[in-house]
């Protein structure tokens, strides 16, 4: 099983490389965003896109509203343990 974490685009580091850095509850990383962006939706337009990340790449866009559900649930399963 693989387990993607919601994430925010906040910059994009290298549009020629697909790279840019995804904030994920206030912890920024860099990631690899070559599996969300085509024509329709090149790598400038990602900023302020939350995503799934996993194992450093941005595997999908979601909705800002699936993303801060999924993550308050993470919270919670964090405080349980």
């Amino acid at each position: 099983m693989c387990l993607g974490i919601p994430g925010k685009i906040i910059e994009i580091t290298n549009a020629q490389h697909k790279l840019a850095t995804v904030d994920i509850g206030g912890v920024r990383r860099q990631i690899n965003i070559a599996c969300i962006v085509n024509e329709q939706h090149p790598a400038e337009s990602c900023i302020g896109d939350w995503v799934l990340v996993h194992v450093g790449f941005a595997m999908n866009r979601i909705n800002e509203q699936e993303a801060l559900e999924t993550l308050k649930i993470l919270q919670e399963i964090v405080n349980i343990t």
